[in-house]
């Protein structure tokens, strides 16, 4: 006789709320003593005792919110009597659950089929990049970019394309300023990425965002394989097109040449996102992410974990993890930033969840954050970035961006990863050139209904059992499947033009 699955799931002893893993109808017996008293959709929360108004309410064992009324067992916990507030105790304790951290030996390390780059940065894909450094160059550079179709590509097999990176900035910034920074450093992060076989940065030649001054402040030279153009010095729009075709023409024979070559897992970095999340995303995805998360850790690789204001209320679990006292000091720094900057424009941390994250089942930021921490795994937090700032350091880190999910990926992909990996349960469609982004479904419904754009199943961690560890191994050799050259599905549906969007902080005049 085969035995009957739970209908919900209490994840931690401490909670006062379970969570449906189907609907619920009222009148169903959840577990002996509890009843629904009222219909509970797929993903949201039933209250597994009585909590008085303004107790805490409880999942996973932290805070998510507090009771705005009185809410009786087996009554629906969302919206209409779950509160947010921000100030609740919590404490940070800086380094307390630190742990040394089980590396695999050097010679026993995954591998995977990789471009090595000059300067010792190891590439996943082979693209040739035109970066606009100003709105104002971004059709000179799309036309030409969509000279090289696929047909003018043929000839050289091994350059994975030639794609343009336009925004709506560069100019209009407080020069110098907080914003202005960003925005330089997000550039260098994508013309040095090692994903790109070579580069060709267009500027009209009166913005602020000067490639003169991006290459003396960050380093660059031209060279073969990085080239600039100026559409005011090359005399207009066509000259500057034609000049620029023959300047790719020339960089592809090389680009061509690149092979991969196997080499260490160390040479990893992997962005962990999620977005259109819903009540499973902290149960099924996210975990199985936080745990290929540990294993590029433990492999020698990065992995960098963002979105500050989705991490609100769950920050004290990241301090705890910091391996030093100023990475813990550095992450609280951002988390009041946030705050500041959120108070001066008239906003809330709580201004997440979106819509279609309630219609999900997610009530608060709190009980957000708590969910999307969990793809950063449990290892030790080793760094904490600015946005779109160079990792450094190998191991798990930290790099302020907004939640929104294009700009948050653009300073990853610009911090140097070089692999996108993104959990979702509404259902997002998207891809991060010049990286292959990977999308993995929190719930088999998501899967089933979008398995175009779907690449791993992570809802089987709760119809079939498979254990996050698991699930966490095969998103890991999924990984290096990818970073070998196995396209995504994003890849296959040609996403990833469109999604370069730098973070704009501060004034425009």
């Amino acid at each position: 006789m085969t035995s009957q699955k739970p209908s919900s799931l209490r994840l931690h002893d401490s909670d006062n709320v379970r969570v449906a893993l189907r609907p619920i109808a009222a009148g169903e017996i959840l577990v002996p003593g509890l009843t629904a008293v009222s219909d509970i959709p797929m993903g949201h929360k039933v209250a597994s005792a009585e909590i008085a108004e303004g107790v805490e309410i409880r999942k996973y064992g932290q805070v998510i919110g507090f009771a705005g009324q009185p809410i009786a067992a087996g009554e629906h916990v969302h919206t209409q009597n779950c509160t947010y507030r921000g100030d609740f105790e919590r404490s940070h304790e800086p380094c307390a659950g630190a742990t040394p951290t089980d590396f695999v030996p050097a010679e026993e390390r995954a591998q995977f089929r990789g471009f090595r780059r000059p300067g010792g940065g190891v590439g996943t894909r082979n693209y040739i990049a035109v970066i606009s450094t100003v709105n104002c160059s971004a059709t000179v550079s799309r036309m030409i970019a969509g000279h090289f179709t696929p047909e003018k590509l043929a000839d050289y097999p091994n350059v994975d394309g030639v794609t343009a990176f336009v925004h709506s900035t560069g100019c209009g910034m407080v020069m110098g300023g907080e914003g202005y920074r960003m925005f330089m450093r997000t550039l260098a992060g994508y013309a040095t990425h090692p994903n790109f076989a070579g580069v060709l940065m267009v500027g009209l030649g009166c913005e602020m965002a000067q490639i003169s001054l991006l290459m003396e402040a960050h380093g660059l030279s031209e060279s073969a394989g990085f080239h600039r153009m100026v559409i005011q010095e090359s005399g207009g729009t066509r000259k500057t097109v034609d000049e620029g075709i023959a300047r790719i023409e020339a960089m592809l024979p090389a680009a061509n040449a690149a092979r991969r070559e196997l080499v260490g897992a160390e040479h990893l970095s992997v962005a962990l996102q999620c977005g259109g999340s819903d009540g499973y995303s902290g149960i099924t995805a996210n975990p199985s992410l936080g745990h290929a998360a540990d294993l590029v850790v433990r492999h020698g690789g990065t992995a960098i974990l963002a979105e500050t204001p989705e991490i609100f209320g769950a920050e004290h679990l990241l301090t705890r993890r910091a391996e030093h006292p100023e990475v813990a000091t550095k992450l609280l720094e951002r988390i009041e930033w946030w705050q500041a900057y959120m108070e001066r424009n008239g906003g809330s941390m709580d201004n997440n969840p979106s819509p279609g994250n309630k219609a999900g089942g997610l009530t608060t930021i709190l009980e957000k954050s708590l969910g999307s921490s969990a793809k950063g795994g449990s290892s030790n937090l080793v760094g904490v970035y600015e946005y779109a700032e160079k990792v450094t350091t190998p191991g798990f880190v930290f790099m302020d961006s907004p939640g929104y999910d294009p700009a948050s990926v653009t300073g990853q992909v610009a911090s140097g990863a070089n692999i996108v990996c993104f959990t979702t349960g509404r259902g997002s469609v998207f891809g991060y050139k010049p990286a292959p982004s990977l999308k993995l479904a929190t719930n088999s419904a998501l899967y089933a209904r979008m398995s175009d754009d779907m690449d791993i199943d992570c809802g089987v961690v709760i119809s079939e059992g498979v254990s996050t560890e698991e699930m966490g191994q095969r998103i890991f050799e999924r990984f290096l499947a990818v970073a070998s050259g196995e396209h995504s599905k994003s890849e296959a549906l040609g996403f990833g033009d469109n999604e370069f969007l730098p973070w704009l902080v501060g004034a425009v005049t």
